[in-house]
């Protein structure tokens, strides 16, 4: 069966399985059958919980066929953008002159996340990251301050590396602290039930540094080339972050459409690529590479299970930048 037969049957289902409880994600892939990956196309359904059908309601089963087209149940519990928490030391945490990808970064007002890699905005070369990371999730204003390290790491004002440039605003779907009882249980069925949620194609902004010379073209640890590579299902890619420094993995599902948990509010992205376990919280913003050094994506969620990233055309598209 072709891969575009999975998408089309992915797109054509993807607000029937999106409303049913448990579900957060929805993508194509290779189907896994007693933990091996075969070579059998599906559409993945992405859950926080894989349980027993027996505990489930029948209208949230979630069915074996769509049109003839197999589908495979993955667990990934809650997908969240991934800030760093307060109080961690890692050598990348440190001040670095020049800063280079994979350290880490922040907004005065947030925590901190990893400054991906350099991109170029026209001649001018520009520091690429996350919304959340860069623009505090749209409170940010074009100007505000970048600190290298972000403040969880004990950046302060003498730290300023950058200024905001802009930032793609995230659109919020609910506030995930709905409480209990019967107000709050209508408010997440109503949720269920709208026509469709506002989509998001990427978390992205870019900076602008307040000297050139206080950045570096390089990644820790990792070779970087020019241009973008387009994600397909079983291509390998590294990352280097601010906490779990490079990881690798592959690209098991394309084409995703997720909910993303941030913290007290919840966004839709759709066309999204995802990887196995390849991040921990503050590896928000790192670039995600193929072997040859290319662009493939931009890291901004996950779990202990699964890793979240934007196409990095959508990236280069939504900021007017190149890679």
């Amino acid at each position: 069966m072709s891969w575009d037969r999975i998408r089309a049957a992915r797109e054509k289902f993807e607000r029937f399985l999106l409303q049913r409880a448990n579900v957060v994600g929805v993508g194509v892939g290779k189907k896994v059958i007693a933990g091996k990956e075969t070579e059998t196309p599906a559409v993945m359904v992405f859950v926080e919980k894989k349980l027993p059908e027996a505990q489930l309601k029948k209208t949230d089963i979630v069915p074996k066929t769509l049109d003839d087209v197999k589908t495979d149940v993955v667990e990934t519990g809650r997908l969240k953008a991934q800030r760093a928490t307060v109080g961690e030391e890692k050598p990348r945490t440190a001040r670095w002159r020049p800063a280079p990808g994979g350290v880490s970064i922040g907004h005065v007002q947030i925590t901190a996340g990893t400054l991906g890699g350099l991109v170029r905005d026209g001649g001018r070369r520009m520091i690429l990251s996350n919304n959340h990371v860069l623009a505090a999730s749209n409170d940010g204003r074009r100007g505000d301050a970048i600190l290298q390290p972000g403040p969880a790491d004990s950046g302060t004002r003498e730290d300023i590396i950058a200024n905001l440039e802009r930032f793609v605003t995230i659109r919020f779907e609910r506030s995930t602290t709905g409480g209990s009882g019967f107000a709050a249980a209508l408010g997440r069925l109503m949720d269920r039930l709208r026509s469709r949620p506002q989509r998001n194609f990427v978390d992205a902004a870019i900076a602008r540094p307040t000297r050139d010379d206080l950045v570096s073209d390089e990644i820790i640890d990792m070779k970087r080339t020019p241009g973008i590579m387009e994600a397909e299902v079983g291509l390998r890619v590294l990352k280097s972050g601010r906490t779990t420094g490079v990881t690798a993995g592959k690209i098991l599902a394309t084409n995703a459409t997720v909910q993303i948990d941030y913290g007290r509010n919840v966004a839709t992205f759709a066309d999204q690529l995802l990887s196995g376990p390849m991040s921990e919280g503050g590896d928000s913003g790192s670039l995600l590479l193929d072997l040859e050094g290319r662009t493939v994506g931009l890291l901004f969620a996950g779990s202990d299970r699964t890793t979240v990233f934007n196409r990095a055309r959508r990236v280069a598209e939504a900021l007017r930048v190149e890679f």
